[in-house]
């Protein structure tokens, strides 16, 4: 298994957010995202994608309700 930004994708995984939502809110195709997790990410970028984790997570929550 790739260990590359598994924090990420972990995180993503636990809250039932799934890579090409977070994709699509950073305007890019999900592929690339893909390709650009494939190598470890800086901090600020890896923050920006928790951030971005986050958001959406709360976007469901104000969904379903």
């Amino acid at each position: 298994m790739n260990n590359l930004n598994s924090d990420i994708r972990m995180w993503a995984f636990q809250n039932g957010i799934k890579m090409y939502e977070i994709a699509d809110k950073l305007k890019i195709h999900y592929v690339t995202l893909n390709n650009k997790l494939r190598k470890e990410l800086s901090t600020n970028e890896k923050q920006q994608l928790f951030n971005i984790i986050e958001e959406l997570k709360t976007e469901k929550l104000c969904r379903k309700q």
